[in-house]
């Protein structure tokens, strides 16, 4: 989850800062540099932001080495501080990394017992390893530490003794490396570096990149040379400005039409041949991801007659039950390098079940190891949470959806096409849903502070409901909630009392009537109730109509207002809207 980023020809401190800005949305507890000067290492780092980084540094001396890593923290062991910022510099070596040990008490014992150490942090135990393994041949070294470590990590190591290489390794953790006029570059996302790059390379697991200004030679933790060629990438949609827009949030909304549209174009290559029908779907992923699978089983048991399972990745990884022979798992991640969601994968795979995931970035684990890949065309997305990417991925849910129904005959034909034009319509309903953002707006300004807030729903309204509450508390830090409207009576309707703000999701018309009589019961109890809803004819104390969409599209249309009702509401409250606390966008740690 943090952020690592390394240089090699160039001036390195503002290429370094630079890149640590555009990666700070994986993790902005603490920021770090180390560069290789004339007389050593010299590292330089602090609690904080990369702006509290920038500031320490304008302080000091400038540096002028060429070589150089840097790091923005998402804090796993050792609390944010001073001490445990990275990079971590001991002797003639300096590290910083992305993921976690699993080991690292083993090797203090074995190998580091008489070592001192300066912060509580296991990463500081590659730095001393690197140290106490030296044998005045870095890459051995690297290599050798590297083959030590148990668990997940993506490293960019220094050599004060190798001052024309740049260290990479990788396992379990993204890691890229790119070549253009700047030099050699490393960084665990394209988009810390895309516009300085002119050819891009994915480490592998079990990788190591030496780095030079003009070149690149990869390795296997034993030293075998790897012939490894370069992978195309899109420079634009890796790079993304603010635009005008008071924070990424808010641009990211507005672009969901254009993100949606490409999409629905891009379905075009799904090969629904590829698919034999299977007996049952398993759909796996974390936080919003999830919840488009939980929207997704609505879609597709209507669509294909296909049992649909739909299972929080942590947990779907740690159940003993075989998968049944003829399944098929769907992953869902926008990074494709979110951890429980890649050891699912991994653990589908083992049992032979075919893996088709639905991932946004091309050069990601999750897309390497699928057997099929559907991309979704959302481009980067900067802020924590997301928003364009989440209804592009449901845009991907209805056009593999589409495709298999045709293919497989279980749809009616007339119906498959009729969706399908539907479908091509979803991003002008999309841009139909942003005009409300006024009256979202002022319904944000009375959600009361520190008052828990609450979303139902019935069938798709409950997979909305789900991500609506999501959104609210990641960027709010308000104590949302999403209950299926029937649970409601059973022990969350005691938490209802004059004024509660609920927002219900009325979507399904074979359900409104039982969603009304839910209203109607917290209503009765001082709910202030406002309904989301496709249709005219639902009583609440406030009607949200939504642009006219399929049903089984609904969700594409509403949760764009809650999007813009989270926003406004962390904003009116002071949050850090791009950035919330504790949170960062790709989770690849477990």
């Amino acid at each position: 989850m943090c952020g690592i980023i390394g240089v090699n020809g160039c001036m390195a401190a503002p290429v370094l800062l630079d890149g640590l800005k555009r990666l700070e949305y994986r993790g902005y507890d603490s920021a770090g540099v180390a560069v290789l000067e004339s007389d050593g290492i010299r590292t330089v780092k602090c609690r904080g932001r990369v702006d509290a980084l920038i500031e320490k540094l304008d302080r000091l001396p400038p540096f002028t080495g060429t070589l150089g890593i840097g790091h923005t923290r998402w804090a796993t062991k050792g609390e944010p501080s001073d001490e445990n910022a990275h990079p971590h510099t001991c002797g003639r070596f300096s590290v910083v990394h992305n993921g976690i040990l699993e080991n690292d008490g083993a090797l203090r014992d074995k190998y580091l017992r008489l070592c001192p150490f300066s912060s509580e942090t296991d990463s500081e135990v590659i730095a001393q390893l690197l140290n106490r393994l030296y044998n005045g041949d870095p890459l051995q070294t690297v290599a050798k530490t590297a083959d030590l470590l148990a668990g997940s990590f993506a490293l960019a190591v220094l050599c004060a003794d190798a001052p024309d290489t740049l260290f990479c390794v990788r396992r379990s953790s993204p890691l890229l490396v790119g070549l253009g006029e700047d030099g050699g570059l490393a960084a665990s996302d394209l988009s810390a570096f895309a516009d300085r790059i002119q050819t891009l390379y994915r480490l592998a697991d079990g990788e190591i990149a030496a780095v030079h200004r003009n070149s690149v030679d990869f390795y296997t933790f034993d030293l075998s040379p790897v012939d490894k060629q370069p992978e195309p990438f899109d420079r634009v949609q890796a790079t993304a400005e603010k635009g005008g827009y008071e924070h990424f949030m808010l641009k990211e909304i507005h672009e969901t039409p254009s993100a949606v549209r490409r999409t629905v174009q891009a379905a075009g290559a799904f090969d629904a041949a590829a698919f034999d029908k299977p007996s049952r779907i398993f759909i796996t992923a974390c936080g919003s991801a999830y919840h488009v699978g939980e929207a997704a089983k609505f879609v597709w048991e209507e669509l294909l007659g296909v049992p649909v399972e739909v299972g929080i990745a942590s947990e779907f990884r740690s159940r003993t039950l075989p998968l049944p022979e003829g399944s098929l798992v769907v992953t869902v991640s926008q990074s494709g390098e979110t951890a429980d969601t890649l050891a699912a994968l991994r653990e589908s795979k083992r049992q032979g079940v075919p893996v088709l995931s639905i991932v946004n970035v091309p050069h990601s684990t999750i897309a390497a190891e699928s057997d099929h890949v559907f991309y979704t065309k959302a481009g980067v997305e900067v802020a924590v949470a997301t928003t364009k990417a989440y209804v592009a991925q449901l845009a991907a849910v209805y056009a593999i959806g589409l495709a298999l129904a045709e293919r497989w005959q279980t749809a009616p034909g007339q119906r498959i096409e009729r969706l399908k034009k539907e479908l091509s319509r979803l991003p002008a309903a999309v841009e139909e849903a942003l005009p409300c953002e006024r009256r979202m707006r002022e319904l944000a300004e009375t959600l009361p502070a520190g008052e828990p807030v609450f979303f139902v729903g019935r069938g798709q309204g409950a997979a909305a409901a789900m991500e609506a509450a999501l959104k609210l508390k990641e960027v709010s830090y308000l104590p949302a909630q999403s209950v299926p409207a029937g649970e409601m009576k059973h022990g969350t309707i005691s938490l209802i009392h004059a004024g509660t703000p609920v927002f219900a999701f009325c979507l399904n018309e074979a359900l409104n009537a039982r969603m009304q009589s839910n209203i109607d019961e917290l209503r009765a109890r001082g709910a202030a109730v406002t309904a989301v809803s496709l249709t005219d004819d639902i009583r609440a104390q406030s009607l949200l109509r939504l642009p006219q969409v399929p049903e089984l599209f609904a969700v594409s249309v509403a949760v764009i207002p809650m999007q813009l009702l989270s926003y406004y509401a962390a904003r009116r409250l002071g949050c850090d809207i791009d950035k919330p606390r504790n949170l960062a966008k790709s989770v690849t740690v477990e």
